[in-house]
């Protein structure tokens, strides 16, 4: 085990990683286990180690801010110098140099089709994402994902005169805009399928809902929606004469009535679900007795990995985790 900075620089080739995803730690004055320093004298230390998060400015700082600023990206190294600027020689200052630098090489790695996750607290995600708006580009931003961590607590008794926190931060970058996606989706909440899959259709017992066909702006010559009969109904329509032919022969066009508008009849089993957003509140945290816990307090579950995999890696990709 040693320094992530050197494993990236020495041992890891040009665009030769398909999704990056790091759990750095969060400057928020926490003890983490992680692997990232070097051993420590004995054998133990090859298991995870203890490491304070706590960072201070120093000579290892001003070499990270020396690196940026010599890396021939203009822009990061101009928005280190300004936060330098406004925050000064802190504890957070140097945090950022210590990230700064290392976000350049996952920049440098990670291939075209790439994207990189990275997860943090709002202690310093503000920071964050501007740092990784200079480094990748504010157009490469893809998404800021809000993950319900822990339920609702109070720290009042503890003094705390603030709102309790109950999320953490992951932002989603990619390498350039023709990037691997691959739409993951959740079931539907319960009150949406009482109102729009209301209908139990008799002889299957399959539940149904009934949606519209009819086009949406009508006639408008900019949208170039066909225009004719069908089931004694004339209306301007969202899918061709033949296309609708087809859907009534498969039983997915229906009348309530004769004479009212057809509608379709669209499966609640065949549908996939709502496509993802970016608050994740159905991903539960580790607890205590998690079988998959290995001991470290900052340790995130599976099920928020494999959704990251899901969405922005295939089969046989390379993936990178350098914390």
């Amino acid at each position: 085990y040693g320094d992530n900075l050197d494993v990236l620089r020495e041992s890891i080739a040009d665009e030769s990683v398909d999704l990056i995803y790091l759990d750095p730690p969060f400057n928020s004055n926490a003890s983490y286990n992680v692997l990232f320093k070097g051993p420590k004298g004995n054998d133990s230390a090859a298991q995870i180690e203890a490491f304070d998060d706590t960072w201070h400015w120093g000579e290892e700082s001003e070499s990270a801010f020396a690196d940026v600023l010599h890396s021939g990206n203009g822009a990061a190294a101009e928005m280190l110098r300004a936060m330098r600027s406004f925050l000064g020689e802190n504890d957070m200052m140097a945090y950022l140099a210590m990230m700064a630098v290392r976000l350049l090489e996952l920049h440098r790695v990670l291939k075209p089709a790439g994207s990189l996750y990275l997860h943090c607290d709002p202690t310093a995600s503000h920071y964050l994402k501007i740092l990784l708006d200079a480094v990748f580009g504010a157009k490469r931003f893809g998404a800021e994902i809000i993950w319900k961590r822990t339920s609702a607590h109070s720290d009042a008794g503890q003094g705390r005169r603030l709102l309790g926190y109950q999320h953490d931060v992951i932002f989603q970058y990619m390498k350039t805009e023709d990037y691997s996606w691959n739409t993951q989706y959740h079931a539907y909440d319960e009150e949406y399928v009482r109102k729009h899959y209301r209908h139990i259709e008799p002889e299957t017992g399959r539940r149904f809902g009934s949606f519209d066909i009819t086009a949406p702006g009508g006639g408008d010559p900019k949208k170039h929606n066909p225009h004719y009969e069908f089931l004694g109904v004339t209306r301007w329509w969202r899918f061709k004469k033949e296309r609708m032919e087809e859907l009534y022969g498969e039983g997915r066009i229906f009348q309530s009535k004769p004479g009212a508008v057809p509608r379709q009849k669209r499966y609640l089993d065949e549908m996939p679900g709502t496509p993802l957003q970016d608050i994740w509140n159905d991903i539960a945290p580790l607890s205590g007795q998690a079988k998959e816990r290995l001991g470290y307090p900052t340790q995130k579950p599976v099920a928020l990995l494999e959704r990251i995999l899901a969405a922005s890696s295939n089969p046989g990709d390379v993936v990178l985790d350098p914390f």
